[in-house]
């Protein structure tokens, strides 16, 4: 005989999964530091400046 269960917490228990993965998903994007910001954006604009030094004029 199969089991029963109860739809309401399985819906529930779902939606939680869910609510915490985009949680996660946010803490890696938003969930730094202005420090560690400042370093990517300054590791960013010193690569597209040394391509455009390496550049050559046509």
């Amino acid at each position: 005989m199969s089991k029963v269960i109860n739809l309401n917490k399985v819906r529930k228990a779902r939606d939680k999964a869910d609510k915490r993965a985009a949680a996660d998903r946010n803490a890696l994007l938003h969930g730094r530091s202005k420090a560690d910001k400042a370093l990517d954006k300054n590791t960013v604009e010193k690569a597209e400046r040394d391509l455009d030094g390496h550049r050559r004029d046509e």
